[in-house]
């Protein structure tokens, strides 16, 4: 099995507080990976270190055959990697295929972008992939919440990455938004994408990843399938609770 994201001994500290503590595991090739966790747990600073927001304080991180770990984050695009946020970062005056087109920043000058025809093609066939084909037109801000998630993951593939990690991409969906969003990631993973995934809805991890990794207080405290995870005794007292939780907890 190949492995297309490795952390090795990661830390990470903010002034005396150690947010992350000697953190290592592997991302499978092709795996659709939940990063989850109580809040607090060090999650999305974990995404931060690998997408290079923060560097590390110890450790090693490589990514695709390639040693990141003090890498440039325009570096990191380039070499594959691509994410969202917890929080929509569109740009809400702009038209969905003007957002998407943005995606492309770190290959394009940003004002060749907007009036580049290749680029613009480029952009509507990714919503049309993603069945996002009505929108090119529409004003972000003018949009459901649950379409501006989907736009936000089109938006990352548009650096074509070979690893998109996607920061809680559930949160704030309702059910039927919620499973638009599991069918679009699926496609994105049957396209030969790697995900990895922080997200606190449980059924939503249990239907799309098949391959999970615990953290709890800064530490790896799980690495397995979703379905070990619920009868993990440490998982189950630092997050889920009960051995079931798995099938319906969504953390606060």
């Amino acid at each position: 099995m190949s492995i297309a994201l490795q952390l090795d001994g990661v830390s990470k500290s903010f002034g005396g507080l150690k947010v992350i503590d000697d953190v290592s595991f592997g991302v499978p090739t092709g795996s659709r990976t939940g990063l989850i966790g109580p809040n607090g747990a060090g999650k999305s600073t974990v995404f931060n270190l690998i997408s290079g927001v923060y560097p590390i304080d110890q450790g090693r991180i490589s990514a695709i055959g390639q040693d990141i770990t003090h890498m440039s984050v325009a570096n990191r695009v380039r070499c594959g990697i691509a994410r969202s946020f917890q929080n929509i970062r569109l740009m809400p005056h702009l038209s969905t295929l003007e957002n998407v087109m943005l995606g492309e920043h770190h290959f394009s000058r940003p004002w060749e972008l907007v009036s580049s025809r290749k680029a613009s093609e480029r952009a509507r066939a990714a919503l049309e992939r993603a069945g996002l084909d009505t929108y090119p037109g529409q004003v972000v801000a003018d949009l459901p919440y649950g379409i501006q998630k989907r736009i936000e993951v089109v938006r990352a593939l548009m650096a074509q990455p070979k690893i998109l990690l996607l920061d809680e991409p559930a949160a704030g969906l309702n059910p039927v938004e919620t499973d638009d969003l599991r069918r679009l990631l699926q496609s994105v993973s049957d396209s030969g994408i790697t995900l990895l995934v922080v997200e606190h809805d449980m059924p939503f991890v249990r239907q799309l990843c098949n391959h999970v990794v615990v953290l709890n207080f800064g530490r790896k405290i799980f690495e397995g399938t979703p379905e070990a995870v619920k009868h993990d005794p440490a998982v189950i007292e630092a997050y889920l609770g009960t051995p079931d939780a798995m099938e319906s907890h969504h953390a606060a």
